[in-house]
């Protein structure tokens, strides 16, 4: 491909690795140091000017560390004559601090999305942002994929014939009701309130879920104590089979340890939107990539064809 400039920062430069081998194109070099004073400085090796540029970079832990990272390679390229800079942000962990449910907080969806744009961000591609209003937090174009297809390809290799698909909560059932398309299964949902970041009730469940093999979906795993909650809900229930599946697998404090000592959970599967330390994996983890669906946004991006085609599974199409 022609033209065209791949820049990973550090967050997961195995991911952007995937993409470019998917598009057939080298992964431009990066170079990311730090000053004495512990600022840091970014410097991208390889030509941008008047070329297609894709930074890829998801928000991950520290967080903050790779957000000033990704704005410094958006002004890196910007500064470098870039004819164009999209943002691939496979998890935007900000997209969480989407509303103002208390007073005097901040809005930090809205503010790092203008952060990005102010930076030199002319275009985002994200993949299950955890709200869909966070779309228009950005002033620039926003190509929202997600994964249900990829986890829908996984779960066909079982008997879908008696099996019911679990949101945690309401928020998420729209998703969970287009997976539950995909695959020709039921939908369920749980009745959830927070009380804090790590504390979560669900009082009942709605949907058929006795006898049934259950597959718990959530748009993200981080502490886990929102699907664990589900789990005791469900086994008052009485499922046969529970297998839980995520997006964005985070897998904070021990969240991975956790749900796999869970002896009714079968399987538990995410995407590798985010890197998963090696050390924590189980025998019960599996993880999809995502690098064919980012390569080929990326591509259709790149050529001015719509991405629409790639997201028709999607519960806001």
């Amino acid at each position: 491909m022609r033209d065209i400039a791949v820049f990973s920062g550090s967050a997961h430069p195995g991911l952007a690795e995937e993409v470019c081998a998917q598009l057939g194109v080298p992964l431009s070099p990066t170079r990311v140091s730090r000053f004495a004073n512990d600022c840091l400085e970014v410097q991208l090796l390889s030509n941008c000017r008047e070329r297609d540029v894709f930074l890829v970079q998801p928000l991950v832990k520290p967080v903050q560390e790779h957000l000033v990272e990704l704005l410094l390679m958006c002004d890196a390229a910007r500064g470098a004559s870039a004819s164009r800079i999209t943002v691939v942000m496979p998890h935007y962990s900000y997209a969480r601090s989407d509303k103002k449910d208390a007073p005097r907080i901040s809005l930090g969806g809205r503010l790092v999305a203008d952060l990005l744009v102010s930076a030199g961000a002319s275009r985002v591609l994200a993949m299950t942002l955890h709200s869909p209003q966070v779309h228009g937090f950005f002033s620039v174009p926003v190509d929202h994929l997600h994964a249900l297809r990829e986890l829908a390809a996984h779960f066909r290799q079982y008997d879908l014939s008696r099996t019911t698909v679990v949101s945690p909560d309401l928020g998420n059932a729209k998703e969970a009701a287009a997976f539950a398309r995909l695959i020709g299964a039921q939908v369920a949902a749980g009745a959830k309130q927070r009380f804090a970041d790590d504390r979560v009730r669900i009082s009942s469940v709605i949907g058929e879920v006795t006898g049934r093999d259950v597959i718990v979906l959530d748009d993200e795993i981080a502490k886990g104590s929102t699907v664990l909650e589900l789990l005791g809900r469900l086994r008052e229930l009485g499922p046969r089979s529970v297998r839980v599946a995520c997006t964005h697998g985070l897998f904070a404090a021990g969240a991975l340890k956790r749900l796999s000592e869970q002896p009714d959970v079968l399987e538990i599967v995410c995407t590798n939107t985010v890197p998963v330390p090696a050390d924590e994996h189980t025998d019960k983890l599996r993880i999809l990539t995502i690098a064919p669906a980012l390569a080929e946004a990326v591509r259709r991006i790149h050529d001015g064809e719509s991405v629409s085609a790639l997201f028709d599974a999607s519960p806001t199409g």
